[in-house]
């Protein structure tokens, strides 16, 4: 079985928490984009744990974890990861751990560069992660990178260096007027991370399908959601990779092979980090008590996210993006606060109403067309079995089911592992 689990919206639906929760069911955990620009959230047993970089996976003992040739990899962020994930009892060897050869290493100067061109732009800034990530993607498609592979070949890596510091130093010290880089930095960079990482670093395409042809079972693990992505996304609002399911393959090292099924998470309301058109947004206390009941604060960052009801129409898009077979919705428990919940069916664009998703200037003008659900007001973490849920609850899960246009399987009503029932 090859699954993907994906994001519908913005990012930040809980799909570290589903894949802690599915992955029981997979021999194999693979990331496949991305880099340490967002963040997974896992509690478990061991106790609360953030991943950027190393799939959910590794909270499982029995689990094999792929990073994909199409991340991009801080050396240093996964190291620190490495070390906290270990303090908090978690094992990783290169048994558990494997790192693509093919996967592009984010340089201390694509981190720089990106702080400097955020800076550069002011308030018209994209709301970057400042964490490298767009530069070194502009650098893999420009064909100017350093692969985890080439630690292995220390004689061409610094001449290999010593070329891409001649052409960066033109835009950082003469664009920019900032300090050059220097090859001794970058070369200590190289050795004191990537001397550790090493022994993870093999072939990941040859393992993959070797396992695959084993009767393995291999999930694969997105960051972000399908509005997040480069060529679907709400650009230039966006990551910069593939989001959506269908790049699984490719990103993980394995072109040859088709998914079986993709499982959309979804919340039961929205947020978003960053920049960028997000036609539900609340504001004020309404903002901050939504906020509050879910932890809204980025996992990679600690920013508040930004919150507002469930939106039918980013979501009916994303679930097309992203070819959904079924959805897991997270963070049910989190509205039962609430006397009236919305819900925005159609979008206001001018005099017209819309339920298509629309793009550029039509969705920044944008603005929600609300209906308004019962809500439950009571306690739903206990709940394990639909009849379990209230009336008010099982009918808010049955809407937005219909109105995404696919079956809603899963829902969490908590942080916890278990915390969840299937409908």
């Amino acid at each position: 079985m090859l699954t993907a689990i994906v994001g519908i919206n913005w990012g930040d639906e809980g799909k570290g928490r589903m894949v802690d929760l599915i992955s029981q069911d997979y021999d194999i955990v693979c990331r496949y984009q991305g880099g340490n620009n967002a963040g997974h959230t896992v509690i478990n047993h061991l106790g609360k744990f953030i991943l950027n970089l190393i799939p959910s996976g590794i909270l499982r003992e029995d689990n094999v974890n792929v990073m994909g040739n199409g991340m991009v990899i801080d050396m240093k962020h996964l190291c620190g990861e490495m070390d906290k994930l270990i303090a908090g009892g978690v094992k990783i060897t290169p048994d558990n751990l494997k790192i693509s050869e093919r996967a592009v290493i984010t340089m201390p100067y694509h981190v720089l560069l990106d702080c400097l061109e955020e800076d550069r732009l002011g308030d018209a800034k994209f709301g970057s992660t400042r964490r490298g990530i767009a530069p070194v993607y502009s650098d893999k498609y420009s064909k100017k990178i350093i692969t985890m592979g080439d630690l292995f070949d220390e004689d061409v890596l610094e001449k290999r260096v010593e070329s891409l510091l001649e052409w960066k130093n033109l835009l950082i010290e003469k664009g920019y007027g900032h300090e050059k880089v220097t090859k001794e930095e970058i070369m200590d960079y190289l050795k004191t991370y990537g001397d550790r990482l090493k022994p993870f670093v093999c072939n990941v395409s040859k393992y993959l399908n070797e396992q695959v042809k084993a009767g393995k079972n291999v999930m694969f693990e997105a960051q972000l959601g399908a509005l997040r992505d480069i060529d679907f996304g709400i650009n230039p609002y966006t990551s910069s990779s593939n989001t959506i399911a269908a790049y699984a393959p490719i990103g993980a090292g394995v072109p040859n092979l088709k998914l079986d099924e993709t499982i959309g998470i979804m919340k039961a309301y929205s947020s978003c980090v960053g920049e960028g058109p997000f036609t539900v947004e609340m504001f004020g206390d309404e903002a901050k008590a939504l906020r509050d009941a879910g932890g809204e604060y980025g996992a990679a960052t600690g920013r508040p996210r930004r919150v507002g009801g469930f939106d039918v129409v980013a979501s009916k898009y994303g679930v097309m993006c992203q070819g959904a077979d079924y959805i897991a919705l997270t963070k049910m428990d989190v509205l039962s606060y609430m006397d009236k919940i919305p819900v925005c069916v159609a979008y206001k664009v001018g005099d017209q109403i819309t339920t298509d998703f629309p793009r550029g200037e039509a969705l920044k003008k944008a603005t929600p067309v609300y209906e308004y659900l019962e809500g439950w007001k009571c306690d739903i973490s206990n709940c394990r079995k639909p009849e379990d849920l209230p009336k008010a609850a099982y009918d808010y899960v049955k809407y937005i089911e219909k109105a995404v246009g696919c079956p809603i399987k899963i829902v969490s009503v908590g942080a916890d592992r278990e915390a969840y029932l299937e409908m």
